[in-house]
This record gives structure tokens, C-alpha cells and sequence, in this order.
């Protein structure tokens, strides 16, 4: 577990090692970066552990074309609060954390509703890799570096908007919950707060890497009766089944279409499937037909190419069927104090995500692994 021995650098810049993604579609390069100090309403973070996740690969390979190099990546992570900006109250030094790609301002029209996890405290600069005030906390080699939403934790030392991070009990292993910070909440989010898998229910997952195993586990604790992942690499089964799956199936053992098998196999489709594939549009569309009429739902869940579309025929929305979307399960920033509890407890797996520890000089390395399928999860400790 990490312990508090942060040496505070309050007002003063710190500089310290990231990885720098100079542009699309290259390697990103080991780098000494100048991290600023927090302005009002802002946080740094020593990040202590950082892991990679098909977010930050899906943007390094150029796939989202409103991305500014040069960039940070990385969003699921754990750290300790370094120093905090004028007006933050809620945060102090030694406080462990969670980085929050979504912020949580409880301000905004979306916080208030009730309805909704998205936030509107940090549109008008999120999405353009720069803090509120229109600028950035990093440089490099004297160029100015952007943020990746809002957090940048492939570098030691972030500064995050106080919206931006949420406090997590300090007796919580850091280079566990950091998991907390995307994959888990995502998926076990998707069936708790956005379908509402009902107990006895026909589930098939779409994909068993971190997210489908994180749908997996959150649809055996609704205690869904029958829990198919399905997967083109059989090397995931075992892993699948440890976290719930009551059946594994291969679609490339099949002459037919994957959803027509289900369909046939389970009086006329599963109640309800989540695509977890990494953005493969044509799993999504199999991912809906293979629902049932009446009531089926489908939700996605990875991201696709900018410019890619998926389609049905509107009669099977007449049917009865419903096709959705969730951005990190419907979960806050205000929700992962319970899922680090229910970790502590022994009721969340957090753990058997874990394949192994990388270093940060080994990143690119690492992401290659990612795309192979030979991990579930690599963590990063930043300070070693």
C-alpha cells in the first residue's frame, strides 16, 4: 500500500517523467515534463499507479480526429493529492484519490437532474485538452503539452480540476482501486444503473477483456440466471468464467450469424447483451439482433471509429426492442466511495484483473500486449 511520504512542492513547478504522445499514430516517448502548480479550483496529484485501457489506444491510433497532439493520455489511475489551488476545500494534501475522466461539478444542469452521470463543468475546455482557464499545466522540451480528459495520468505529478477527483479511503490499496478509475465502474455500471438486469435474466456479453469481465461480474451480482460471453479468443474463457459466465462461446465456431444462434438457442433472444468489443460496429449490430422482442436491450459500451454507424430496421424497435449507450455506467465520481468499499469487503473483484506490473518505460510495450489479448489489465507504478 502507499503510504503518505509526498513531499510537497506547494506554488512550485515539478518536474518529473511522463509519456508524451508527440502525434497520432506513433509510440509515445519517455519524456521530463514541468507540471505547474495548481490554479483556483485545481488539484495536483501525485499519481502513484496508472493503467493502460483501449481509451488511451484508441486515441493514440488517431481514431478520435479532434484529439491535439502533442498529449498525455491515461485515465485510470490512483494517486495522493500533492497540493491543492486557491478556494479548494474539499481536498487537502495526503488525501488518497481517484482522477475522474468524468467530472462531477453537482452544479450543472446534468448534476442536478438526477437523471444522468454526465457533467457540463468542464465542457467548454475538456474536450480541447486545456484546464478551465484555456491553458495547459504541462511542458515539454518548451512546448506546451495537452491534458487527455481532464486527468493526463501517464505522467507522476497531474493537475486535475477539484470537479475532477474524488477521495477514497485510505486504508484502499492504490494500485487496485486505481482500476475504479474506468474499466470496473463501466461495466458493472452498464448493468446496474443503465439496463437494470433483473435476477433470473439472459445476459450476453460481447467481448471478454476487462470491460465484458467487468459487465460479467456486474450481471452475476444481479444474480442473472444465464451469463454468455462471448469472444473470438478462447485464451479469455477461463477468465471469463471465473467472473461469472455460466456459458463461453466462440462465433467463429458457427456457419450461422452469432445473434441467429443466440436468437434460436434462446426462445427468440436474450433478454439482454452489452457490446464490450473495442469499438467493432458490426458486433454492436449482432449485439442488438440478438435480443429478444418485447423488451430486449442492448447496450453499448466501447467506442467506436469517429465517422462509424450501426443500423436495424425500425420495425424492430416496434417490436419492443431498445438499443442504448452509457458513459462509465451511469457511475459519479461521488459512487466509487461504495465500490471501494464493497472491494474492501470482499463483495467487488478487483484483484484478478490484474495480469501484471509494467514500468512506465515499458508503456509502449505494453500497449502491444493490450492489442495481442495477453493481458486483462497491466499496472503501472509510477514512482518505481
Amino acid at each position: 500500500m502507499t503510504t503518505d511520504n509526498t513531499i510537497s512542492y506547494e506554488g512550485k513547478t515539478i518536474t518529473c517523467k511522463a509519456a508524451v504522445a508527440w502525434e497520432a499514430g506513433k509510440p509515445m516517448s519517455i519524456e521530463d515534463v514541468e507540471v505547474a502548480p495548481p490554479k483556483a479550483n485545481e488539484v495536483r496529484i501525485k499519481i502513484t499507479h496508472s493503467s493502460i485501457c483501449h481509451s488511451d489506444s484508441h486515441v493514440l491510433a488517431g481514431n478520435t480526429p479532434n484529439t491535439k497532439f502533442p498529449i498525455i493520455l491515461g485515465h485510470e489511475s490512483a494517486g495522493i493529492v500533492e497540493s491543492v489551488g486557491e478556494g479548494v476545500t474539499a481536498f487537502s494534501p495526503g488525501d488518497h484519490v481517484i482522477p475522474l475522466f468524468l467530472p462531477d461539478c453537482g452544479k450543472c444542469m446534468f448534476c442536478k437532474s438526477g437523471k444522468t452521470n454526465l457533467c457540463l463543468g468542464l465542457t467548454s475546455t475538456w474536450g480541447r485538452g486545456l484546464m478551465e482557464d484555456g491553458t495547459t499545466r504541462f511542458t515539454c522540451k518548451g512546448q506546451e503539452i495537452y491534458h487527455f480528459m481532464g486527468v493526463s495520468t501517464f505522467s507522476q505529478y497531474s493537475v486535475v480540476s477539484a470537479y475532477s477527483v474524488t477521495k477514497v479511503d485510505h486504508e484502499a490499496p492504490l494500485d487496485r482501486v486505481c482500476l475504479l478509475g474506468c474499466c470496473i465502474p463501466t461495466g458493472v455500471g452498464a448493468v446496474q444503473n443503465t439496463a437494470k438486469v433483473f435476477k433470473g435474466a439472459t445476459v450476453a456479453v460481447f467481448g471478454c477483456g476487462a470491460l465484458g469481465l467487468s459487465v460479467i461480474q456486474g450481471a452475476k451480482m444481479a444474480e442473472a440466471g444465464e451469463i454468455i460471453a462471448l469472444d473470438i479468443n478462447p485464451g479469455k474463457f477461463d477468465k471469463a468464467r471465473e467472473f461469472g459466465a455460466t456459458r463461453v462461446m466462440n462465433p467463429l465456431d458457427y456457419k450461422e450469424k452469432i445473434e441467429d444462434v443466440l436468437k434460436r438457442e434462446y426462445n427468440g433472444g436474450v433478454d439482454f447483451s452489452f457490446d464490450t468489443s473495442g469499438g467493432n460496429v458490426g458486433v454492436m449490430n449482432s449485439a442488438f439482433e440478438c435480443t429478444t422482442n418485447g423488451w430486449g436491450l442492448s447496450v453499448v459500451i466501447s467506442v467506436a471509429k469517429a465517422g462509424d454507424t450501426v443500423s436495424t430496421i425500425p420495425f424492430n424497435m416496434i417490436r419492443g426492442k431498445s438499443w442504448t449507450g452509457c458513459f462509465y455506467g451511469g457511475v459519479k465520481g461521488s459512487d466509487l466511495g461504495e465500490y471501494v468499499k464493497n472491494y474492501m469487503e470482499g463483495k467487488l473483484m478487483i484483484d484478478e484483473y490484474v495480469t501484471r506490473n509494467i514500468t512506465l518505460d515499458t508503456i509502449n510495450e505494453g500497449f502491444d500486449d493490450l492489442h495481442a489479448g495477453k493481458c486483462i489489465r497491466q499496472i503501472i507504478p509510477m514512482h518505481e
